[in-house]
């Protein structure tokens, strides 16, 4: 219900409000989009080697005409932002933004946050020590876009070019450009946009985020496990309970802090960056289908995680339980399923994380962490709300074995996506290692007796993991080309974004689908509201070109136009319009959005052709 109301009466008026305020001036009016002035500056006419070294950028907005904030109110509108080009070895500046002032417009139902007249945005950095004497240039590029109060013109970056001196006889200069930062330092500004309320707003979001990722379809398998466990730790008291529940939330967040220590080395590595990306690894697929098929034969019976042998006496009683590293793998796995998923407000958390420094980045994931967890912590806190749950008892072997189905399917839905990404005899080579592991693992708990046995099946079941890495690694498959309308409602053609730009240059509407298929959203979006007939209608009539990008597999293209778009997550749609900026969709597309976006863009088109 909660979602269903946040789709009613906030995400259409908030697409309405961008189709609003992304719409374009007539061809006349966009000769000019710098609609401001920058002005840039160093506080000193030459540095030692070691010194800080202030730099000033300020943007003069012309009357009548607003920028985004640094950090805009939606994740879809564009950020002003300040990047600085260093010389190489250069350590990264450290900028600060001005406060923005929060504007309501005629066509929005809240205020929009931000810049007007003077911006003064400033950095600091330090000259390195050893530097030689003599010039050194630092390239300023502010990106922003200009919007009266009912248009916006095309996002422009303007440049400058400074000089930096290392040698003696430095003096003050600059002093204006400085006094109109209100004498902050970088890093010491306060305000949404230096990062305060802003970060503490994006910490909220990927709370909530991440405790909706808990009745996602992705982890709904998961999830039957733990009540399944934790069913079983009520029977055995309150103290099991809770170190139980604390054991998973350790490992749904140490799975987190990995994810965010992954995202900071690929991005300083120049990789790309996003949530789920490491789905497109063969490897990382085949250790999930690894994980979920032992798992399954664990439910299945053939093995158990049982207590330490110690810790199970002094809890009395016998047969095997879960024990504290069951708990924790169990969070761990948790976190895996839930990566092909995006959740209400988790795309907009990761998204501004990705683009920040590693602390913020730390501090966001370790939020989605917490929220994912909120439920395993609050039975911490409260155990006694573990009476809620049903009584154990011999209906509980039963429901054990069902789930191991359950979670099976999982492992088909990664043997479908190992389709996309491996030639189909190294995929039936991963599917028969693992039906080898499978096999030594009933031999050493089930089949064979004798020490030596059990010892040459726990050598093949290292032998049979070790094949299925072997088999996964290798050339991964290019981009998954669309089958232009062969066996679906839509006329899917593979995207180019030259080729999209150009048609909507040419007065074609051009709809963008980014997706994947360990995307378990993309492809919920794509049963529900794409490969429909209404779609296919509508698309049709008003003579859209639908484009899909498929991101299985790495793409340094895609991965490149979801980031010049402010994203690090899919699904994302867009589409292009006539005389009009790019149009961005909700992670949740629905048949009404969708319809109501594409109408009104066609008949702009009609408009202007009249």
């Amino acid at each position: 219900m909660l979602l269903n109301r946040f789709d009613r009466r906030t995400a259409l008026p908030l697409l309405l409000a961008t189709a609003l305020l992304l719409a374009a001036l007539p061809a006349a009016a966009l000769e000019d989009e710098h609609r401001g002035t920058l002005a840039a500056g160093l506080d000193r006419t030459a540095y030692a080697a070691g010194d800080a070294v202030r730099l000033a950028s300020v943007l003069t907005v012309e009357e009548g005409w607003h920028v985004n904030a640094h950090v805009p109110t939606y994740d879809y509108l564009i950020p002003t932002q300040v990047t600085l080009r260093l010389p190489a070895g250069w350590a990264e500046a450290e900028t600060t933004y001005p406060d923005s002032k929060s504007v309501l417009f005629a066509f929005a139902d809240e205020p929009l946050d931000v810049y007007e007249g003077r911006v003064a945005i400033l950095s600091r950095l330090s000259v390195p020590e050893g530097t030689a004497a003599g010039e050194y240039e630092i390239g300023v590029e502010l990106l922003y876009q200009a919007c009266d109060h009912d248009s916006c013109v095309r996002p422009v970056t303007a440049e400058e070019t400074l000089t930096l001196v290392v040698g003696p006889g430095g003096a003050a200069q600059n002093e204006e450009l400085f006094a109109a930062g209100g004498g902050k330092a970088a890093g010491g500004g306060g305000g949404r946009n230096a990062g305060g309320t802003s970060i503490a707003w994006m910490l909220l979001l990927g709370v909530f985020g991440g405790l909706i990722l808990n009745v996602m379809p992705c982890v709904l398998p998961v999830l039957s496990i733990k009540v399944f466990g934790l069913v079983k730790s009520a029977g055995l008291g309150r103290s099991q309970v809770v170190t139980g529940s604390l054991a998973t939330t350790a490992g749904i967040l140490a799975s987190f802090w990995v994810l965010a220590l992954f995202a900071i080395g690929a991005r300083a590595a120049g990789a790309a960056v996003g949530w789920g990306v490491q789905f497109q690894q063969p490897a990382f697929v085949t250790l999930l289908a690894i994980v979920v098929l032992l798992f399954c034969l664990n439910l299945w019976g053939l093995f158990e995680i049982p207590l330490p042998a110690r810790l199970a006496t002094s809890l009395g009683g016998g047969g095997p339980r879960e024990g504290l590293a069951g708990h924790f793998v169990s969070g761990l796995f948790a976190t895996l399923m839930a990566t092909p998923c995006s959740a209400p407000f988790l795309g907009t958390a990761v998204g501004f994380a990705l683009a920040q420094p590693a602390a913020v980045i730390f501090a966001v994931f370790t939020a989605v962490g917490v929220g994912m967890a909120l439920p395993y912590l609050l039975l911490a806190v409260a155990p006694g709300a573990a009476k809620l749950l049903p009584k154990p008892g011999a209906w509980m072997e039963t429901v054990r074995r069902l789930m191991g189905f359950l979670l099976a399917a999982s492992a088909v839905w990664l043997f479908y996506v190992l389709a996309a990404q491996v030639p189909a005899e190294r995929l039936a080579a991963i599917q028969l290692s693992l039906l080898a592991l499978a096999l030594f693992v009933w031999m050493r708990h089930r089949g064979v007796s004798g020490a030596w046995a059990k010892r040459a099946a726990a050598v093949g079941m290292a032998g049979a993991v070790a094949a299925s890495f072997a088999f996964s690694l290798g050339d991964v498959g290019g981009p998954v080309v669309a089958d232009d309308g062969k066996g679906g409602l839509v006329p899917w053609v593979t995207f180019d974004r030259t080729e999209a730009e150009s048609l909507a240059a040419g007065g074609q509407l051009v709809f963008v689908d980014v997706t994947a298929d360990w995307c378990f959203t993309c492809k919920t979006n794509e049963r529900l509201v794409l490969e429909t007939e209404e779609t296919a209608g509508l698309f049709e009539r008003h003579g859209v070109v639908p484009m899909k990008a498929d991101w299985t597999n790495r793409d340094d293209e895609i991965a490149d136009f979801l980031a010049d778009h402010g994203k690090y997550s899919i699904p994302f749609y867009l589409l292009y319009r006539p005389g009009d900026e790019p149009l961005p969709f909700s992670e949740f597309l629905t048949k009404g959005n969708l319809r109501q976006a594409v109408e009104e863009a066609a008949g702009a088109r009609t408009a202007q052709l009249d």
